[in-house]
């Protein structure tokens, strides 16, 4: 007898013990006699049921998780149908059921290097229709999607890719960035781990756009997982003819500075040299990698590439919100019930997000305030719940998307010590280029000390030191590390012992 299973070799999978789980399953299967045929896949992004363990049933997964080896035998036993962990369909997990996953929809399903699989499951189609296209149209159908780019500042991404097409050069280049710096964010090393020729697709099409004819994946070194699999993907697509002599990729790593997620800070290490950031102009989209016109996307938005070429914009600009189109993976962590990657249209609400998909907390305990756009992300409280997750909107509610990740907290988190946190790891994560940035933020947490410490002028001092890190900072890790510390001392004044109101 013959038996085909489906276990995660995702890094969150891993670390929650998956390969433990696969001996188990070996070994049991060995000693009742049956051919095991185990398929590694990527994650489905629900993390608090991992390890989460599938089997097809008529063309339906089904599954079963949290798993240990203590509950292999009984799985064994049950003929995989009667477990006290069963999950029933995958998909109609209420978590997973609500999404709609575009960039993810093969993450979860697909081994990462069978590439006839990943043509099963409709992946090339974006490449296939890109290369009976001209440069102009390609760009033209970005531009017509909406599609901004997803690392953070929300730039359209065609008007990006019509520059270098335009700019003059006789080699261009691609770089992803994939360096992820954001606490609480793991979709582009889940999407590596789980789909790396989505990347490679959406790479190739974009290349094929500007006239590249060479593409870098800028990663860090703490993703080792990804980076092997990343690797052995290269391989892959080489074999196929996907690339080679017009246009290959190669991978290159960071020693995972913050600030090397800036784009020029980013090309500069690429380079071998420090990563700090340059001065613009010159754009890279004039004068990039090595001098050269350079398209630097996130990773998400090079892998939303190939579903907007297969399906068309006018399918992917049905998404969304305002300007605030196709979908979004959201990453949720923190003190949350159920967390893990969540790829939906923009314009859910956070409340909806966070207490209804997500279950609030998982201390039980309320939800006081989420974090949106990692480190350097405002802090939003429960008065503010009613925000729709999209640029704009999170912009006027005075917060940013950023690489869309939310850590949830709950009431016993003291904001002052949060807020001082912001300061401190701008202070060492800094570049050091920029006085507002290098100095600054030594100085905010110099003041919030004293208006924790009771003092009624330093308020108004850091209200000040903060629009000068705002306005003269070089790069977005000064100037955005205004937003948390602002977003708390605005909705929590309370956990800053009631020195603004005084200052007031």
């Amino acid at each position: 007898m013959s038996l085909t299973l489906y276990l995660p070799l995702d890094a969150a999978a891993l670390a929650l013990g998956a390969d433990e789980m696969a001996t188990a399953l070996r070994s049991e299967a060995e000693a009742r006699g049956l051919d095991l045929v185990l398929k590694r896949t990527g994650t489905r992004g629900m993390v608090w049921l991992e390890p989460l363990l599938e089997i097809e049933e008529n063309g339906v997964r089904m599954g079963f998780g949290p798993l240990e080896p203590a509950d292999v035998p009984a799985l064994f036993d049950g003929a995989f149908e009667d477990h006290p962990k069963a999950l029933g369909p995958v998909e109609e997990i209420p978590f997973f059921a609500r999404q709609t996953r575009l960039a993810f929809a093969r993450c979860g399903i697909v081994e990462p290097l069978d590439l006839d699989a990943y043509r099963a499951q409709g992946g090339m189609k974006g490449l296939e229709r890109a290369m009976t296209m001209t440069p102009e149209e390609i760009v033209a159908e970005i531009t017509a999607s909406g599609l901004r780019g997803r690392g953070g500042a929300g730039f359209p991404t065609g008007i990006k890719w019509k520059t270098v097409l335009e700019a003059e050069g006789a080699r261009k280049a691609v770089v992803c960035n994939a360096d992820e710096g954001d606490s609480g964010t793991f979709a582009d090393r889940m999407l590596i781990e789980g789909d790396p020729f989505c990347l490679i697709e959406g790479m190739a099409i974009c290349a094929r756009a500007v006239g590249a004819d060479r593409g870098y994946v800028y990663m860090r070194s703490e993703y080792p997982q990804a980076i092997a699999m990343l690797d052995a993907s290269l391989r892959v697509a080489r074999e196929a003819g996907i690339l080679g002599d017009h246009f290959d990729i190669e991978d290159r790593v960071g020693a995972g500075s913050y600030v090397c997620g800036e784009e020029t800070a980013l090309l500069n290490s690429m380079e071998g040299k420090r990563g700090i950031v340059r001065p613009k102009p010159p754009l890279p989209a004039h004068k990039g990698f090595m001098g050269r016109p350079t398209v630097v996307n996130n990773l998400i938005t090079l892998a939303s590439v190939p579903a907007i070429l297969s399906e068309g914009a006018e399918h992917y600009r049905s998404l969304g919100l305002g300007r605030s189109l196709g979908t979004v993976p959201l990453q949720i962590a923190g003190n949350v019930r159920y967390g893990g990657l969540f790829e939906a249209a923009f314009g859910m609400t956070i409340g909806e997000l966070v207490e209804g998909v997500c279950g609030g907390t998982a201390s039980g305990r309320p939800v006081k305030a989420v974090q949106i756009g990692g480190p350097l992300g405002a802090y939003f409280p429960r008065s503010l719940f009613d925000t729709p997750l999209g640029y704009e909107e999170c912009d006027a509610a005075g917060g940013l998307i950023g690489h869309a990740g939310l850590v949830v907290f709950d009431d016993t988190v003291e904001m002052g010590a949060m807020a001082r946190f912001a300061m401190e790891f701008c202070a060492v994560e800094s570049c050091g280029t920029c006085t507002p940035c290098r100095i600054g933020a030594v100085r905010g947490m110099e003041t919030i000390d004293r208006i924790l410490a009771g003092d009624p002028a330093a308020p108004a001092i850091l209200a000040d030191l903060c629009e000068t890190m705002r306005a003269g900072s070089l790069c977005a890790l000064g100037g955005f590390t205004p937003y948390p510390v602002e977003s708390a001392l605005r909705h929590f004044p309370e956990d800053f012992g009631g020195a603004r109101e005084a200052a007031e």
